[in-house]
């Protein structure tokens, strides 16, 4: 399944619940003023560190007489900064190939920034400006996340500065692909409006904590949003800072997070009561060699138990490319574990 990506009441009803007790206005007026309340305190907190980011590209191709040419483009997203001492998490999609990128800060102040580490795989970026008196924003656990609970957007989409969009987190664990072709899993799918020019701004709890990095809407549809988990951000960064790239295996499904029945898992001994329900398996892939199907449900990976997506990326390790491992998985009821030898992605290989 492929995604494309970018961004009553009557008099009967009335009649029938007259004796019903009616709504306080006052009580209503003071649950929507804690609302804009809890809203106005988170932006007042993370605004600080969210970024507007420009950038600049040359692009090369023919003219219609086939002569060479180069063409500038410049692009616009946002970011937001996670270390008092100037590094920047944003999307690969806004700086990726840029030959100047310049961040400009809330307060007005405008800095040339360098590219740190880009990974297309999970559209994540980290820059750095050199900058005094930054503010850092506060990770949260992505982990943690309920669907129902109220998402924040903070970004500048279109280059209108600190735009504020508030919403629902609407499902876990979604999977699409991203610009490099792999696929980006556990994604956060949220109702918070996003706009060309969101891109890399933080997803926020009403606690002011980030856990996600907005990354794309759907241009066919309207409220369906998606953010790259801040814990898929954690496992990425450090090599990004270290190295500039990631290595990573990869095995070519695309999937979500499904819970076990009770009896499944007790007849079956297994460890936890969630998987990886499989959607799709990628032609030529691993999991395709390997005889995976669309419908199976992942709760192994050599020994050990898998709860979720962000279990199997964290095992998907540099160690495990080219070595024969085993999956768990459950294939109509029945429990089987088949072999499977992870590759690296292309991404990693070319960079």
């Amino acid at each position: 399944m492929k995604i494309n990506l970018g961004w009553v009441s009557n008099d009967d009803f009335a009649s029938k619940n007259a004796g019903m007790p009616k709504n306080n206005p006052k009580t209503d007026e003071q649950l929507l003023d804690a609302y804009s309340q809890a809203v106005i305190n988170v932006v007042e907190k993370v605004s600080p560190t969210v970024v507007n980011i420009d950038v600049q590209r040359f692009l090369t191709g023919r003219s219609r007489n086939y002569q060479p040419l180069t063409q500038e483009v410049r692009g616009n997203g946002s970011g937001f900064i996670f270390t008092q001492d100037g590094y920047i998490l944003t999307n690969s999609h806004v700086v990726h190939d840029a030959s100047k990128i310049q961040v400009t800060l809330s307060d007005g102040r405008s800095y040339d920034a360098e590219m740190i580490g880009d990974d297309p795989d999970t559209d994540l970026a980290v820059i750095r400006i050199h900058a005094p008196n930054l503010i850092a924003a506060r990770l949260g656990d992505s982990q943690s996340l309920r669907v129902g609970q109220l998402a924040i957007a903070i970004g500048h989409p279109y280059g209108f500065q600190t735009t504020v969009t508030t919403g629902v987190i609407s499902a876990l664990g979604r999977s699409f692909q991203s610009r490099s072709g792999k696929l980006i899993e556990n994604i956060i799918q949220t109702d918070a409006a996003l706009n060309p020019g969101n891109s890399g701004g933080p997803l926020v709890t009403s606690h002011a904590e980030v856990i996600g990095i907005n990354t794309a809407i759907v241009m066919a549809a309207q409220g369906i949003c998606f953010a790259v988990p801040i814990n898929t951000a954690k496992m990425v960064i450090p090599a990004l800072m270290r190295y500039g790239q990631i290595r990573r295996g990869y095995i070519g499904i695309g999937g979500q997070n499904v819970h076990i029945s009770r009896r499944l898992m007790l007849s079956h001994e297994l460890a936890v009561d969630t998987g990886i329900f499989v959607m799709y398996v990628e032609a030529n892939s691993p999991a395709a060699k390997a005889g995976l199907q669309e419908g199976d449900v992942i709760v192994g990976f050599n020994n050990r138990p898998l709860r979720s997506i962000e279990d199997l990326q964290k095992l998907l390790t540099p160690e495990s490319i080219g070595v024969r491992s085993q999956l768990t998985i459950l294939r109509k009821n029945r429990k089987l574990v088949v072999g499977i030898v992870p590759e690296e992605s292309s991404s990693s290989v070319s960079g």
